[in-house]
């Protein structure tokens, strides 16, 4: 899954390298390859880095519940 993200990040930077030369030339399809890239990064890239980093539930630590509440006012009443 790394080696995944890693090429379709690649992808994505060669894919708007292209996109800023043709708006630099002027070419008629750059605004289309540039939106094309971003639909590529909303909707391909993104939902796959997130799955692949909060697979395994390392966000967990940084949720708060109610445990955690009681323990923060707790310390800030010291």
């Amino acid at each position: 899954m790394k080696t995944l993200l890693k090429i379709l990040f690649i992808i994505f930077i060669v894919w708007m390298c292209a996109g800023i030369y043709l708006l630099q030339t002027e070419h008629p399809k750059a605004q289309i390859v540039m939106g094309l890239g971003v639909f590529y990064t909303s909707f391909i890239l993104m939902p796959i880095f997130i799955y692949y980093r909060y697979k395994d539930g390392k966000y967990k630590k940084y949720q708060l519940n109610d445990e955690k509440i009681k323990n923060m006012l707790k310390d800030n009443d010291l």
